[in-house]
């Protein structure tokens, strides 16, 4: 009994296992088709900035207003912390860094997770569904040119831009309480962030990790979306995956892109 269990188990997880890469390969070749039909998405410029304004400009209110809050916790906590040892000054450049290297990229990136990706995603698994996609099919219309491809790069333009502006709410919000609430000098505050920040590696390092993460959850989602079983609960189920998959994934990139950066800055 215990062997049939166990035997029965080890199935399951070599047949989950194998469905896992055999779904990572799908999605390498989808990644590869969308860049191949990229250039016909370049010559359709207005489609593609509309989906920069679907994804970036519609996003704007709920990163801003994130990354203020954030900046003010981050202010209100750092000062607390660094007002122990003396250090109180050093906020600036403490809420720069966190947020420059770390807390921008990775904050603003599963908030746009959630609002943008899973939109994008909802959008081309309806059109599955309304058999839009099979239409356009057959009417020679490629739905990777002309659906998929100016969703994917929308995502990826604007995935840096939204990280920069979160980043500029959370220095703001970090000044407001720490100079205005706090007691920061308002010269140390700033002059602090401005020596002890540096474009090379520290800016560099975020906006590459913010241009890698808007590649992976552009990716994700224009994938879960044209991979959408064509029903209600299957685009609801693809939803979901996109918000689950591309929040694990920008972690597990996080980790990766900061083990490598901070080995060549080391170095």
């Amino acid at each position: 009994m215990a062997a049939n269990l166990f035997s029965s188990g080890l199935r399951r997880v070599g047949a989950g296992t194998m469905r896992a890469i055999a779904r990572t390969g799908y999605l390498a070749r989808f990644f590869v088709a969308v860049l191949v039909h990229s250039p016909a998405a370049f010559l359709r410029m207005r489609l593609t900035l509309r989906e920069i304004y679907f994804s970036g400009v519609l996003s704007l209110v709920v990163i801003m207003v994130s990354g203020l809050f954030v900046g003010m916790v981050l202010g209100l906590q750092g000062y607390d912390t660094l007002n122990r040892y003396g250090a109180g000054d050093s906020l600036g450049i403490f809420v720069g860094l966190s947020l420059v290297r770390e807390l921008g990229p990775v904050v603003s990136g599963l908030l746009f997770a959630s609002r943008a990706g899973s939109a994008v995603t909802a959008e081309i698994g309806l059109m599955k569904t309304t058999e839009q996609l099979s239409a356009m099919e057959m009417m020679a219309v490629d739905p990777l040119a002309r659906i998929v491809a100016p969703r994917f790069w929308g995502g990826v333009v604007s995935m840096p831009l939204l990280a920069a502006l979160f980043s500029v709410m959370g220095v703001f919000g970090a000044y407001l309480v720490g100079v205005r609430l706090s007691g920061v000098d308002n010269g140390t505050f700033w002059g602090n962030m401005q020596a002890g920040i540096d474009f090379w590696p520290d800016v560099t390092n975020g906006i590459i990790k913010s241009c890698v993460f808007g590649v992976a959850v552009s990716l994700i989602a224009v994938f879960e979306g044209y991979d959408a079983q064509p029903t209600a609960e299957g685009v609801s189920t693809a939803t979901t995956r996109t918000v689950v998959g591309a929040s694990l994934a920008i972690l597990a990139l996080d980790f990766l892109l900061t083990v490598f950066m901070l080995r060549g800055s080391i170095a």
